[in-house]
């Protein structure tokens, strides 16, 4: 695995590129800012990119963006201070596999980089989504149907189907029924990969506010 660093913190680099070493990982560069992560990115050829977000010259959200659109197949994986669902939503927008913060353990980073690289769906136990790649050509607005989309809302919500179907008066085969068709639609076989999928394409929103009758 050949992983490039991006952060403008000169010791963090130096901290997590002897783990990565230690791991057997090969690390093919550093950058210090947005700017030179697209530059070395395109240099060395990195499988992927491990991204913070907030660096000088060019952020890692327009980094991100850059490097996908020159090369699709590099992953990006996010390891940032910041958890904000605004940023969170912002860069698995622009293509990042996965969204960590740096309270994460070493140990939690090296399992998302193997599973990234080996193109597994994951969720990162401290705020992360990892993304998968497709994005389907077909226009958002007729992608899935409002039934399709509200049950893949309520789902991301945290709603079970059996939850869904009583919330919408419709039976639980029912939601099942409108489930596989949107994993047809998506180009995906589980529940999380079609929630992150639609989470990509603006279709849903991970962090929607909670219904006031499910606290009650």
């Amino acid at each position: 695995m050949k992983v490039l660093l991006a952060d403008d913190h000169q010791i963090l680099r130096d901290g997590i590129r002897r783990g990565l070493e230690g791991a057997g990982i090969d690390v093919v560069g550093e950058a210090s800012n947005g700017e030179e992560a697209v530059a070395l990115a395109a240099e060395t050829g990195p499988d992927i990119v491990l991204m913070d977000l907030s660096m000088p010259v060019l952020d890692g959200v327009q980094a991100t963006t850059r490097i996908r659109s020159a090369d699709p197949d590099v992953r990006i994986v996010v390891l940032t201070m910041h958890d904000d669902p605004e940023r969170t939503k912002a860069a698995l927008q622009a293509g990042a596999s996965a969204y960590l913060t740096k309270g994460t353990s070493f140990a939690e980073v090296l399992d998302t980089l193997e599973r990234v690289q080996a193109g597994e769906e994951a969720l990162s136990p401290t705020l992360a989504a990892s993304m998968l790649e497709h994005v389907n050509s077909i226009p958002k607005s007729e992608l899935l149907s409002d039934r399709q989309v509200e049950i893949l809302q309520m789902i991301a919500d945290g709603k079970s189907t059996k939850q869904a179907a009583r919330a919408l008066g419709i039976t639980q085969k029912t939601v099942h029924n409108h489930l596989n068709a949107t994993y047809r639609r998506l180009d995906t076989q589980s529940l999380t990969h079609a929630v992150l999928s639609a989470v990509r394409l603006g279709i849903i929103d991970l962090y929607s506010e909670p219904d006031p009758e499910d606290e009650a």
